[in-house]
């Protein structure tokens, strides 16, 4: 088995087969493919798994095995508590992404890239200014129109940063909806 020396500063989009996962979790080959049969694992290819979701996840469903254990559950869990915490796992997950859909949280990365470019515009906009506003003040000798030159180019920079929109930060899994629809199903979902 050779050694991987390279560094890296992100495994984000990092893949691995199932033996490699299987390693890293103490468990066979077969027990990932079932895992990732029921959605815990993340595959990407065939015999190729996502690994930062795949060990979050089955990391998530370990606590929950766990907590259910510490709450009086039984140590040897049965199937149809294994279903459960499947299933209460898997309902978790399909509340976050309907979160992320419709708006109402974002990704990090998706946060951080808008904020990095806002940031580094602002930035770049206020180390102009002494160039920019060199040439406009050199003959001024009044205070008060030095001020005035001042606050009106400083005000115009600080504007870009008040103009937020709350749609840079959706990431492609947003989408739309009507409230009332919304309610609506939940009502039918409660209902049945």
């Amino acid at each position: 088995m050779s050694k991987i020396t390279e560094k890296t500063g992100s495994i984000e989009g990092l893949t691995v087969s199932a033996t490699v996962l299987g390693e890293l979790l103490s468990v066979t080959d077969r027990r990932v493919r079932q895992l990732a049969e029921e959605g815990i694992f993340r595959r990407v290819s065939k015999g190729r798994y996502l690994l930062p979701d795949s060990i979050k996840t089955y990391i998530n469903m370990l606590k929950m095995e766990n907590d259910i254990a510490a709450s009086g559950g039984n140590n040897n869990l049965d199937l149809e508590t294994e279903k459960a915490i499947h299933e209460r796992i898997k309902r978790q997950q399909s509340e976050i992404k309907l979160a992320l859909m419709r708006g109402e949280v974002h990704k990090s990365e998706d946060v951080e890239e808008v904020m990095t470019d806002m940031l580094a515009s602002f930035r770049s906009k206020m180390m102009s200014l002494p160039s920019k506003l060199a040439p406009l003040l050199l003959n001024k000798s009044e205070a008060t129109t030095v001020r005035e030159v001042l606050t009106r180019e400083i005000l115009e920079v600080l504007m870009e940063l008040k103009d937020y929109n709350p749609y840079d930060f959706y990431g492609e899994e947003y989408i739309e909806y009507d409230e009332g629809e919304v309610d609506n199903y939940e009502k039918e979902e409660n209902h049945t």
